[in-house]
């Protein structure tokens, strides 16, 4: 589904063990790339990477899974020009398990029983799959998503792999109910792998700032291969640096 980067994504009982887990898994990661030359990395012991996605919008992801996770849990780790800046956990269905920003620490956890779960199978077999979830914050932050996802009907090959493009929308509210973020635009799935891959988005916030963003992939790359673990992105730096000025002028 729409991931917090995005992968944006994804039981107060187990929020200690998870922000423990996660931070332990950051580490490992930061200490492993800063040990490869800010080049590389490997995940942390009794997990497995299974690949490498070089994006659009100077990011790179890495995705692994861990033996330790329950079965269906699939990690990534995304990576853009100042290092790691995103974990999240998803299941089998592609719900948010867990995400974690590194920049502020909080982690995102999804509250279990969901208005209407997200569903990576019903996707496939009806062609939408409309979600409504809670998740809440270590901090006790509670949100609320709602929207849906489509296959749009259009498959594409990138770097080998074939695709197929959805649309998607989704609004993320406070507890209150206001609207925080509105988010809509493209995404892309894999049967294959049982996940979404970023496409082209609009998003907007409660302050009325609106960001547009394509974050396709462009490169898979797989165990053996050159660049398997790199931490470097490869696409659209140039242009992100030359964005940079201007957007402070504007401000």
């Amino acid at each position: 589904m729409a991931v917090a980067a995005a992968e944006a994504p994804r039981d107060g009982q187990r929020i200690g063990s998870a922000l423990l887990t996660l931070l332990v898994l950051a580490g490992a990661l930061a200490a492993s790339a800063q040990a490869a030359g800010a080049a590389s990395f490997s995940p942390p012991a009794g997990c497995q990477m299974t690949m490498t996605v070089q994006n659009r919008s100077c990011t790179v992801s890495q995705y692994y899974t861990c033996s330790a996770d329950p079965e269906g849990h699939r990690r990534s780790a995304h990576f853009g020009q100042d290092g790691l800046f995103h974990l999240s956990v998803i299941d089998a269905e592609t719900r948010w398990i867990e995400s974690q920003s590194t920049g502020s620490g909080l982690i995102d956890r999804l509250v279990e029983g969901a208005a209407d779960d997200a569903s990576f199978t019903e996707l496939l077999e009806t062609g939408r799959d409309e979600f409504d979830f809670e998740t809440r914050t270590d901090d006790g932050q509670s949100l609320r998503h709602q929207g849906f996802d489509i296959l749009t009907g259009e498959t594409v090959t990138i770097d080998g792999q074939d695709l197929e493009r959805t649309e998607f929308q989704l609004t993320t509210r406070s507890a209150d109910g206001e609207v925080l973020v509105e988010r809509s635009g493209s995404q892309y799935v894999s049967r294959e792998f049982g996940r979404f891959f970023g496409g082209i988005e609009t998003s907007s916030d409660w302050t009325g700032a609106r960001n547009q963003t394509n974050d396709s992939p462009v490169l898979f790359i797989f165990p053996g291969e050159a660049g398997f673990g790199s931490t470097t992105p490869q696409f659209d730096c140039d242009q992100l640096m030359t964005q940079i000025p201007q957007e402070r002028a504007a401000s």
